[in-house]
């Protein structure tokens, strides 16, 4: 990860939450920030910000994951001890549920995690250098 520009304001006059839920440039809250589904544009389009800097690993998805894990494991064996449906009909039922809860927030949670870092200036940790004295 490439350490945050210098130019980087304080305090971005934008909502990180605002912003990154609407998957918008984390400074100026205008421009798109993606080119792809998850692939990012090398800078906005709108005020220059270049996206080098960004690095949201797999925290985004990590947080998906744990998520619709519990939301469609819990439903299902709800449905199981309720009903006991047939196979086929867990498989209708979960699969899309799956595809929904774990692709849909995807792209909107990588963006507002990209907002939250450019918003507490995050960068990768690095060792200050001592004095050799």
């Amino acid at each position: 990860m490439n350490d945050l520009p210098s130019s980087l304001p304080a305090t971005p006059a934008v909502s990180p939450f605002v912003t990154g839920l609407r998957c918008r440039c984390p400074r100026c809250g205008k421009g798109k920030m993606f080119a792809g589904f998850l692939s990012l544009r090398p800078e906005c389009e709108v005020c220059g910000l270049d996206y080098n800097f960004i690095d949201s690993g797999d925290g985004p998805a990590v947080f998906i994951i744990l998520l619709a894990g519990f939301l469609v494991v819990g439903a299902a064996l709800i449905v199981e001890v309720k009903y006991q449906p047939p196979f086929w009909v867990h498989a209708a039922l979960w699969l899309p549920l799956i595809l929904l809860v774990t692709l849909g927030p995807l792209r909107p949670m990588k963006a507002l995690m990209i907002a939250l870092q450019y918003h507490h200036r995050a960068a990768e940790g690095q060792l200050a250098k001592r004095d050799q004295a």
